[in-house]
């Protein structure tokens, strides 16, 4: 275990130095910390003639040297495509919602981003008109973006990188209205059986479908026997859960659905009294934002000056979505 301590340890300490002296030294950084200690490697580093640190020379900042940390440089691709995926989690519990915006860079070269929210503090800064603002609160950013910029105009500018990443997370306090509706009756009728009718309707306009919807119903936990009845989509007993999941693949907006269960109970009761457990709710709707964020605009320069597609989704999650039963 003390072994690879000292390999990673040597492994950070070469590559905060090599981000210094820019990127020459990749290779020879991979090579040394594979098979070397800690002690030998800062050794060797320190004593190279071409690789010492000036004590006191003043450093240049990373916009002169160009030292991106988080992309390579000289990626090429046919196609110059940016995906950006802007999502929202309500939260019904908490009355907020909690959302990110991610990306996927398929761009070449070392291209800058420009992006534009409708975002409440920067229309109050430029006197436009903030009906459809956002008031985004604990925003946190990848590296990558420029807080400067960002403190100082509210203008989102960065070098992505490669891939796959997260931008920004984002929080609004804001009335959070159930996007899927849900009413339960449980009927439970002792040393007998118990009845459950649950009904689902959707609340959102019926241009949008969520996708994947799962309710789990909580039944006793002695329940056995189980019988169902759909007006859509599928139900099955999840006995390690003690619970019916409803699944429905696609639920139109402006719909409601009916799931009815039937389950025996023994006919001896324990003592122990079970708590009441809520009604959760899973589903997804694309192209769809509960949140109100708006991308006003994607900007991409280059310095080639290629052509770039931006691609913007919206999706609404179900988040912390739990309703009591009665």
């Amino acid at each position: 275990m003390g072994i690879i301590e000292v390999r990673l340890s040597a492994k950070l300490k070469l590559k905060k130095c090599q981000v210094i002296n820019g990127m020459h030294l990749q290779q020879e950084t991979r090579v040394c910390c594979s098979n070397i200690s800690l002690q030998t490697a800062l050794s060797w580093y320190i004593t190279q003639q071409g690789h010492k640190l000036e004590v006191g020379a003043p450093r240049p900042p990373a916009t002169v040297t160009n030292a991106v940390s988080w992309r390579s440089e000289g990626i090429k691709y046919r196609k110059n495509e940016v995906f950006m995926d802007v999502s929202a989690n309500g939260s019904v519990l908490r009355s907020e919602i909690v959302g990110s915006i991610k990306l996927k860079v398929v761009l070449s070269g070392m291209p800058e981003l420009r992006l534009g929210l409708n975002d409440k503090v920067l229309f109050e800064l430029t006197g436009r008109e903030k009906s459809k603002t956002v008031e985004l609160e604990d925003v946190k950013f990848h590296q990558c973006v420029r807080l400067s910029r960002f403190e100082n105009d509210r203008t989102i500018s960065f070098i992505p990188p490669d891939g796959e990443s997260e931008l920004m997370s984002y929080r609004l306090n804001t009335t959070v209205k159930p996007l899927i509706w849900i009413e339960s009756v449980i009927e439970k009728f002792s040393h007998s059986r118990v009845e459950i009718k649950v009904k689902a309707r959707s609340q959102f306009k019926s241009r949008s479908t969520a996708n994947n919807v799962s309710i789990m119903v909580p039944v006793p936990s002695d329940a056995d026997s189980p019988k169902f009845k759909t007006s859509t989509g599928s139900a099955k007993w999840v006995p390690e859960k003690s619970a019916v999941q409803w699944n429905i693949k696609s639920f139109p907006g402006g719909k409601e659905y009916v799931m009815r269960a039937h389950f025996g109970l023994p006919s001896v009761e324990g003592d122990e009294l079970e708590a009441k457990r809520p009604i959760t709710v899973d589903f997804e709707i694309p192209y769809f934002t509960v949140s109100g964020i708006q991308v006003r605009y994607l900007k991409i320069i280059e310095k080639s000056g290629y052509q770039a597609l931006p691609w913007v989704r919206y999706i609404t999650q179900s988040g912390d979505y739990q309703l009591r039963t009665n």
